[in-house]
């Protein structure tokens, strides 16, 4: 995943520069077209579940908090990461690898976390147990790149990942384990003899397969403690989608724009997704990007997609402009976040959004407080949200619709700007409620005056009313 931001990070004489405009065009993983539907009963009744939560919470945190830059990409040298032209690539990886001696989270307060989480209304998580740079957020015995092995090693809860997933499952949320699948620290993946000139591993495979036969193994073996040794697991995240199968690569992957090698990064999910689910029944596999059997839904990033999608899916976007922690971020306002979330679920998705601890372990006071102004709304107006599924006429103008799993209530949604005050009237066609229907406003559970003229729906809303989207429930004819 990438960041919103431009940062510059000093390091000894030399500067070092990642355009986060740019990082945001051309590192974000696009979402794949294809899907298809998983025929595992228990995978089915998970996918399910998942559906209804609809809003949850992804977590970045790793050595790239400590200076507080770009998550893992400034190691990478593709063209649009810029450095400064005097700068000493070899040196500056050794300075990224280096933070781990200054890695020290002392106050360390997943509890924190899942208590903001549960106050916005969030009802699941996906949290980083290592994204590409390989630095590892759980104790994993594959590697001494981890948080169990620096100065954090001692503290009673050095094995975060085990502690988060804890304390987000106690707050009743379904969990979710991110693992990169690209692993630039790994000598199996970004191989010293050769130089890293982008993304993807930097030997041919087929020259060196085992080498690439280590990386598996490697992959597998972490897989399988993440899996077998934090609890339950809802949610397998992968990201790197680049790390595939080469049959996987067509026209659509090819328009993406990223470096694709001759070679198959092919690490053998079909293995990977077996032990997995024998650990962890029903367990759903996001293999981003990498339509098939192990993408059980879609990943749009960043965005949200034009129209209405059948298919399981999500976006994931970030709470300020960076997937991490940021000094002196700028965080979205509560009435954006909710516009994004209603108009995601009425098209048939849900929403990640991502904030960033910093590195001592604590979620910014800023955070807390814009998590708080969400879940204010959402505590009124959740109905319209959880539980929903799509309708055939999903949006009419500025209003979008849900209907209640079962179908026999429907919520029309109307965001409302920031600082404005809702309008007197909503009116709307399709979606016509059923003769002698209640119209009620969530958030005082009133009902209101509502008439059909040339077949337009008029609802008359309370004067000077101010919310960050009006919620209206109906039921269907």
């Amino acid at each position: 995943m990438m960041k919103l931001f431009l940062r510059v990070l000093f390091f000894q004489i030399s500067i070092f520069v990642v355009s986060a405009t740019e990082a945001q065009q051309q590192g974000i993983h696009p979402a794949s077209t294809q899907y298809e539907w998983p025929t595992d009963p228990l995978v089915k009744q998970k996918l399910d579940q998942w559906q209804d939560q609809k809003f949850g919470m992804i977590i970045h945190w790793g050595l790239y908090a400590v200076p507080g830059i770009i998550e893992s990409w400034s190691l990478c040298s593709e063209d649009w990461i810029r450095r400064d032209s005097n700068s000493y690539y070899g040196d500056y990886k050794k300075w990224y690898w280096g933070l781990k001696k200054d890695f020290n989270p002392v106050n360390f307060n997943p509890e924190q976390w899942a208590k903001a989480a549960k106050t916005a209304g969030m009802k699941y998580l996906v949290f980083t147990t290592k994204h590409h740079d390989g630095f590892c957020m759980f104790d994993t015995k594959q590697t001494d790149f981890k948080i169990t092995d620096g100065p954090f090693k001692n503290h009673p809860k050095a094995n975060v990942a085990k502690y988060i997933f804890d304390a987000f499952r106690q707050q009743g949320m379904m969990i979710g384990a991110y693992f990169s699948k690209p692993d630039w620290h790994s000598e199996n993946y970004w191989w010293p003899v050769y130089a890293t000139p982008n993304r993807n591993n930097n030997y041919d495979i087929r020259k060196y397969p085992w080498r690439w036969e280590a990386f598996k193994k490697y992959t597998y073996n972490q897989i399988s403690e993440l899996m077998h040794d934090y609890g339950r697991m809802d949610m397998l995240w992968l990201d790197g989608g680049w790390v595939r199968p080469r049959e996987t690569v067509n026209e659509e992957v090819l328009s993406w724009g990223a470096p694709i090698p001759e070679w198959s990064q092919d690490i053998d999910m079909p293995k990977i997704a077996r032990m997995a689910r024998q650990a962890q029944p029903g367990l759903l596999i996001i293999d981003r990007t990498v339509h098939g059997a192990y993408e059980n839904y879609q990943t749009p990033e960043q965005r949200i997609p034009d129209k209405k999608i059948d298919n399981p899916w999500e976006s994931c976007m970030t709470l300020g402009g960076a997937w991490g922690y940021v000094p002196n971020e700028k965080f979205k306002p509560a009435a954006t976040v909710i516009a994004r979330l209603i108009e995601i679920v009425a098209k048939g998705g849900s929403l990640l959004l991502g904030v960033g601890p910093s590195a001592d372990g604590t979620l910014q006071q800023p955070i807390i407080d814009r998590l708080a102004e969400i879940g204010q709304w959402m505590d009124a107006n959740g109905e319209a949200i959880y539980n929903t599924r799509t309708t055939a006429i999903y949006r009419d103008g500025s209003t979008f619709f849900t209907v209640a799993k079962g179908g026999k209530k429907m919520y029309a949604l109307i965001p409302v700007a920031e600082g404005t005050t809702a309008p007197s009237t909503v009116t709307w066609s399709g979606n016509i409620p059923a003769k002698g229907s209640k119209i009620t406003l969530l958030q005082t559970g009133k009902q209101l005056k509502w008439s059909v003229k040339e077949g337009k729906v008029n609802v008359q809303l309370p004067q000077h009313l101010k919310t960050a989207a009006v919620a209206l429930s109906f039921s269907v004819k």
